[in-house]
């Protein structure tokens, strides 16, 4: 797909993902949303990437919406973009909603991290930030709500009472501050960033990629479960894991003293939830 808003490069088994809209400081409107959720897809789609990079260009990494572009648009589609959207739509940045992808995601905040684009930073595993990135609920002057995650990803990030600070007074804050509380996990200087970001990311590619997706599915379906419910889902993805043949490999090379030969087979995810298939395990 070509696209007009956005940059992708496919670096290895990295995938990295780049807004192009420097000129608006890489705001989102509808037209880029879409290409941000083909190439989300994408990147889940294809078994030879492994690890995505999420990052902008020049000095920001995401404003938010375009508020005058989703302005207009909502305006023209005023009855059918609601009902299309709210709650089954593919999300802000084709991220933060409607998009399950179980293989891991960085992002490398490159600059200004404000709104929307706070909600997607926040939608990434890992977050790596430049010197100078800052970050806040700035919509909050407009009268615009955190749409995409925001109010229930930043208080599981940074704890309750500091989310409702930054999303009740709207207040910004460097990078120094987003390292203190714990949004961001390592700050760098700004022309070392996206490298920073790769050799991340390779170290995960080092890993044979069953258990990397397995332990990231098993966090993800665990948030807001009792803990209980949490380890059942996790002792169920472990087990589907046992499926997969790597997953005897890794045991007998360290018995055999010797590298291990993953096949990083992808195969696709079963509903390891469902009832038919535990009680298969249950019966077997």
């Amino acid at each position: 797909m070509n696209y007009k808003n956005i940059e992708v490069e496919e670096d290895g088994r990295v995938f990295t993902i780049r807004i192009n809209r420097p000129e608006v400081l890489n705001c989102i409107d509808p037209e880029t949303n879409e290409e941000l959720f083909e190439a989300w897809k994408t990147f889940r789609d294809d078994d030879d990437l492994w690890v995505a990079i999420i990052t902008g260009t020049d000095r920001a990494f995401c404003t938010g919406a375009d508020l005058k572009a989703w302005h207009k648009f909502v305006l023209e589609q005023r009855v059918n973009f609601p009902r299309k959207n709210a709650y089954y739509g593919p999300g802000f940045g084709g991220l933060t909603r409607g998009m399950e992808i179980f293989k891991p995601i960085i992002a490398a905040i490159n600059g200004l991290c404000y709104a929307g684009g706070l909600e997607i930073a926040l939608a990434a595993d890992i977050r790596i930030c430049s010197e100078n990135a800052r970050f806040g609920v700035l919509n909050r002057r407009w009268n615009v709500g955190l749409g995409d995650g925001g109010t229930q990803r930043l208080w599981r990030v940074v704890g309750l009472g500091r989310a409702m600070e930054l999303i009740l007074t709207g207040k910004e804050i460097d990078a120094e501050e987003a390292y203190r509380i714990g949004l961001v996990n390592e700050v760098v200087p700004a022309e070392k960033l996206l490298k920073r970001a790769k050799e991340v990311a390779r170290r995960i590619c080092s890993f044979p990629q069953g258990s990397v997706r397995m332990d990231k599915e098993a966090v993800i379906r665990g948030i807001g479960r009792p803990i209980e419910e949490g380890v059942r889902v996790e002792n169920l993805l472990f087990w589907n894991l046992l499926l997969n043949r790597d997953f005897f490999e890794g045991p007998a090379a360290f018995r055999d003293k010797r590298e291990a030969e993953f096949t990083n087979e992808s195969e696709k995810l079963r509903d390891v939830l469902s009832p038919d298939l535990v009680r298969r395990w249950l019966d077997e």
